[in-house]
């Protein structure tokens, strides 16, 4: 514990470091905004100490923070207040203090015992409080309180000594016990003091809340305190020397719990029930809620402001009522109360502390409309109806008229004009003109309005002649309940998935929602169509999983689409079933290795053409083309093959006996996978071999040019009509040959293959009458059907 050192030992003087302004940007100060340090010293080692202030908004710390206390309002632009604290002799010093809003000029108050730019004196013999500290024992931070000193010898104190309360927070977490001060006597100077306390919390109930350390003088607290329980403590310390005699008179000991917002603000009552009149003006008080805050009175912490959390239902507005923040009084606010409309509203009320941004309560008010006399009595039908029931007879309306009967002063014509702002019902009027019909123009919905209250009014077809009130009538159609089939909440659900997803993978978790509410049934899920049997569903989650391997290349597959229907129905004892749309959209995988179409084909013994196959995958275009084809090991002496974009070109490599042939290719797809391909080549003589269906385009369209050819020989064409079919016959080889009609090359190697077959029937009809054209003829038209080449100029 720290020495007190008197001015006489130290040159250094205790108080305050000089007048103290502190500088705002607002003229409103919120709660705990903290305005900087004061500075104090009693000249010794100590760092804090026990301030006090004369106005109750603020509050010191014992590291001498000044911090706004209670929200406080600077209406002159400043607010002036004193600081005291005390030296370690117990004198009390004070400084003047000033907040100080920026912009404004202060005006300078001197301070009582303020002497220029000295420390602040007055020599008053008095304790020294303290805050709350949490300083282990012996911590020289901890304060100090001194026992009294005496006057002139006498038993007795000077008038001026004050005796400042220890401030300790409620809820504190300890640790315990906790040191709150340290009981001090000068007269350990001189002898053995022994240190003890008295009064409630100490040797009266409760019992052991405070203790003393009988050598020490440290004054500690064991447990938590509770302001709402007891909001102040007041002991007795004494100091008793060794050998049981007073040395000190008692002195007595005021603990104060400060308030902390730990009490929410409760309400009265639960919940609160009132009635409103319909014709209720604007402000019109309805009833008033009230709470209670345990918290210290005149505190923030116990400062209720009311508001308006929710109404329902919110209509005609959302503001029909107001509350009075301060006193909880309920108002009404808005125009349109009906009690027909809306019988009854709710409200959510809020109370919070902290004037409305603290700990807050809630309750219900339940208020309901009555009726006013606002309208006129009329006449009322009712009747039920089924829900969704579209077009049938709701009620059927008749009036009488005594005009002349037939005439527009007499028929009438019927109109609802409330009651129905969806348009549900339609009214027309009846083959007998007095009479009105009321069906239903769409399906009614239990879930949505139970009945439906319709006013009508019947007119004639001509205005009254003389003032006349219009009759009307009004309809209740109570809506009946029936069984409605659950309905998904997406009506088509789509997922994506690889096509390899593994069995018992989880699609989807479809869900469904019963639309009759009152009738609280259970919903259960099946599959009513899933044409490849590949999934699966759970009955009570709806969870749809794969019960067999997904192909995309299925037949039920269409554009990487597969789509199952699911349903979904209640244990009604009238069952019904929803449905719903479940599309699968399958990822492609590389499953399928491609293959060659073509399994037998015909080859020329003597042909160098390439006999073409097809190549043909089932997977996407990224698991496909580019193509890559290998003849087998046992099929290469005889053949060769390359790809041509997606064509095979086989070529017979060797010649070879008349027979059929095992031909092995090895066809892969542009990832890799590969499978072994095996065809059926027939090899033949060509001149009696049948038309082979391998030839590519150019080899038969050669042979129908040749074959016109051979008809023009006959001489049964004249010269000119040989040459006009020549000419068709050579435009119909270039068509079909895909010959551009910009490519000059490639028009005259077409040309000349045709005049070339022209030359040669010349040079038959001349080696006729030698007797030599049936050999030539022969051998020259295989030779240009096989090899699709332009044939030599043979003499």
């Amino acid at each position: 514990m720290a020495v007190v050192s008197s001015a006489e030992e130290s040159p250094c003087k205790p108080g305050f470091d000089s007048d103290l302004i502190f500088k705002v940007n607002k003229k409103h100060l919120k709660r705990s905004t903290r305005l900087g340090k004061v500075g104090f010293t009693d000249c010794t080692d100590r760092t804090r100490f026990l301030f006090s202030t004369d106005d109750s908004c603020f509050v010191l710390t014992t590291e001498g923070v000044l911090t706004v206390k209670r929200a406080v309002d600077l209406h002159d632009g400043q607010l002036d207040f004193f600081v005291h604290s005390w030296d370690s002799h117990g004198n009390k010093m004070t400084v003047p203090v000033m907040v100080l809003q920026h912009g404004h000029h202060h005006v300078s108050r001197d301070a009582e015992h303020h002497h220029g730019d000295h420390r602040h004196q007055n020599h008053h013999n008095t304790e020294v409080d303290s805050d709350n500290t949490k300083e282990t024992a012996g911590h020289p931070d901890v304060a100090v309180l001194y026992f009294p000193k005496l006057s002139n010898g006498l038993r007795r104190m000077k008038r001026d000594w004050v005796i400042p309360p220890i401030n300790i927070p409620e809820n504190s977490n300890g640790p315990f016990p906790y040191k709150m001060v340290q009981i001090h006597s000068v007269e350990n100077r001189y002898k053995k003091i022994l240190y003890s306390i008295t009064g409630p919390g100490a040797t009266e109930d409760p019992v052991g809340l405070f203790t003393i350390e009988k050598d020490t003088g440290d004054l500690y607290v064991h447990q938590r305190l509770d302001r709402e329980k007891q909001a102040h403590y007041t002991l007795l310390a004494h100091a008793d020397s060794a050998g049981s005699s007073k040395a000190e008179d008692p002195m007595e000991i005021i603990i104060n719990v400060i308030d902390m917002n730990d009490n929410k603000p409760i309400f009265e009552q639960t919940s609160y029930a009132a009635k409103v009149a319909e014709s209720s003006p604007k402000g019109t008080t309805v009833i008033q809620v009230k709470a209670t805050d345990a918290d210290e009175p005149g505190n923030d912490n116990s400062e209720i402001r009311y508001t308006i959390l929710s109404q329902e239902p919110n209509l005609p507005s959302d503001s029909m009522f107001a509350i009075n923040s301060f006193n909880g009084a309920i108002m009404v606010e808005g125009v349109g109360l009906d009690r027909k409309k809306y019988p009854e509203y709710t409200l959510k009320i809020q109370a919070a502390d902290i004037e409305g941004e603290g700990l807050s309560g809630r309750t219900t008010v339940v208020l309901k409309v009555t009726d006013s006399n606002n309208n006129p009595p009329v006449f009322t039908a009712s009747t039920v109806i089924d829900e969704n029931a579209v077009g049938v007879l709701v009620f059927k309306l008749s009036v009488t008229d005594k005009d002349e009967p037939n005439s527009p002063a007499w028929n009438a014509k019927f109109k609802i004009i409330r009651g129905d702002p969806d348009n549900l019902f339609s009214i027309e009027t009846g083959t007998y003109k007095q009479e009105g019909i009321i069906k239903t123009a769409k399906g009614l919905d239990f879930e949505k309005s139970r009945t439906h209250t319709l006013e009508v009014i019947a007119e004639n077809d001509v205005p009254f002649a003389i003032p006349l009130t219009t009759s009307t009538a009004t309809v209740v159609v109570t809506v009946k309940d029936v069984n409605e089939p659950p309905i998904f909440k997406e009506k088509e659900m789509t997922v994506q998935k690889p096509e390899d997803v593994p069995v018992d993978c989880v699609i989807i978790k479809s869900e469904a929602e019963d639309p009759d509410l009152a009738r609280e049934n259970a919903i259960k899920y099946k599959i009513i169509d899933d044409p490849d049997n590949w999934l699966t569903v759970d009955e009570d989650s709806g969870l749809v999983k794969v019960k067999s391997l997904m192909d995309r290349e299925s037949p039920n597959v269409k554009e990487n689409k597969y789509t199952a229907l699911l349903g979904a129905y209640d244990n009604d004892p009238v069952p019904a079933t929803g449905t719903g749309t479940l599309v699968i959209i399958l990822e492609d995988v590389n499953d399928n290795p491609p293959f060659i179409e073509e399994r037998n084909i015909t080859v020329c013994k003597d042909a160098s053409a390439p006999v073409l196959l097809t190549v043909t995958d089932r997977d996407g275009p990224l698991h496909s083309a580019p193509y890559n084809v290998m003849v087998h090991e046992a099929s290469k002496p005889k053949w060769s093959a390359q790809m041509n974009k997606t064509k095979v070109e086989l070529v017979l490599k060797s010649s070879v006996l008349s027979g059929t042939y095992q031909v092995i290719l090895r066809v892969s797809d542009t990832d890799g996978l590969e499978q072994n391909c095996t065809i059926q080549a027939k090899v033949c003589n060509c001149v009696d071999a049948p038309l082979r269906n391998s030839w590519g385009v150019k080899e038969q369209t050669i042979r129908g040019v040749v074959g016109g050819i051979l008809l023009l020989s006959s001489n049964r064409f004249s010269l000119r009509r040989r040459e006009q079919v020549f000419t068709r016959l050579s435009e119909s080889y270039k068509e079909n040959m895909n010959i551009s009609s910009t490519s000059s090359s490639s028009s005259s190697s077409s040309d000349e293959e045709i005049i070339v077959l022209l030359n040669d029937e010349r040079r038959r009809k001349r080696r006729r009458i030698l007797g030599t054209s049936h050999i030539y003829e022969k051998r020259r038209t295989w030779r240009v059907l096989s090899t699709g080449t332009r044939a030599e100029n043979v003499s």
